[in-house]
């Protein structure tokens, strides 16, 4: 048995702050050893095992490497290559995934944990710019969660918002608990077209208005949809085709994460020193899942930790390219 496949027995026990710490420390001594382009990257920040001591001394690997190399800390054969959605003349990245089966044991926990068991749920997935185009972990996510239900109306929807719009009529109706998953742009769009007062609906946006749109502000973006949908808060997830799990916020735009994945904040001027809570700077992300790619990834989005350990996404930083998946901005919390 490969020494990951020991790894990921653990990975989704971790019950205390102490069992996340030491489980990350013996996997950052592992895929410093098994990942080739991690190893060489700390090597040349001089941050190798003998001076990584605890949490906030691992190194983190810059996103970017993604689209330049192959990230990988495991001889096992690849079942599904992710990729990112770019913009034409953009670089791609590509998340090799070999074990498919542990990344839907990741996001299907990590949905439980902060929504309860998927059967009792109708999922209704507007997911146009993603189904259009190959490779989205999104869309497969969505696909599993979907088949997870059972539900004889769950499904995917396109740009058919007439026929979405009766469907939650149909829901609403008939009281089902109902889940809408969708991008920004194809949501706004729905609600202006057809309204609804679905109070008991859960919408989540995953963020990106990809050009469809002009940009809006979170703040902005949340008002139009509760008032659209007659709902008191707006939910959002929080996820990337370089990671294997997800945050999920409930409101404001407030996310918390499962216990096996953490967000640390790193100084906008120096990328190897950690701001304390309350401060603004880049989001550095530990998701054990990663167990077979890097766990450790330094990402291109700003973000703040509160007191609770919750965090908020504040924008990108100028040089990062535009990830098609990232939330929206709320500019009044960036200072």
């Amino acid at each position: 048995m490969e020494k990951a496949e020991f790894f990921k027995h653990r990975i989704l026990d971790i019950q205390t702050d102490s069992d996340f710490e030491s489980l990350a420390l013996e996997i950052f001594r592992f895929q410093y050893a098994a990942n080739a382009v991690y190893r060489e990257y700390c090597d040349l920040i001089h941050r190798t095992p003998d001076k990584v001591t605890d949490l906030f001394s691992i190194p983190f690997l810059p996103v970017s490497f993604f689209r330049s190399h192959r990230i990988s800390s495991t001889a096992r054969p690849v079942e599904a290559v992710f990729s990112s959605s770019g913009t034409s003349g953009q670089a791609t990245s590509y998340h090799n995934i070999t074990d498919l089966a542990f990344y839907e044991r990741s996001f299907t926990e990590g949905f439980r944990l902060f929504y309860g068991d998927p059967k009792q749920y109708c999922l209704l997935a507007l997911l146009p710019s993603y189904l259009e185009r190959q490779q989205s972990s999104l869309v497969f996510m969505a696909d599993s969660l979907i088949r997870q239900t059972r539900h004889a109306d769950s499904g995917f929807y396109l740009y058919d918002y007439e026929k979405l719009s009766r469907k939650l009529k149909k829901l609403k109706a008939n009281g089902q608990p109902s889940l809408l998953l969708g991008v920004s742009f194809a949501l706004i769009d729905l609600v202006q077209q057809y309204p609804i007062d679905f109070p008991e609906l859960i919408v989540m946006e995953t963020g990106g208005m990809k050009g469809r749109r002009k940009e809006m502000i979170r703040s902005e973006l949340h008002k139009e949809l509760s008032n659209g949908f007659g709902v008191d808060k707006i939910h959002s997830e929080y996820g990337m085709t370089e990671l294997l799990s997800q945050a999920y916020s409930k409101g404001d735009g407030i996310f918390d994460t499962p216990p096996w994945m953490r967000v640390l904040i790193r100084e906008i001027n120096d990328p190897f020193a950690l701001y304390s809570k309350n401060k603004s700077g880049g989001i550095n992300i530990i998701d054990l899942a990663n167990i077979e790619s890097c766990a450790f990834i330094e990402v291109e989005d700003l973000g703040r930790l509160n007191d609770t350990g919750q965090f908020e996404v504040l924008g990108r930083f100028d040089h990062s390219q535009a990830r098609g998946c990232n939330l929206l901005i709320d500019h009044a919390n960036k200072n």
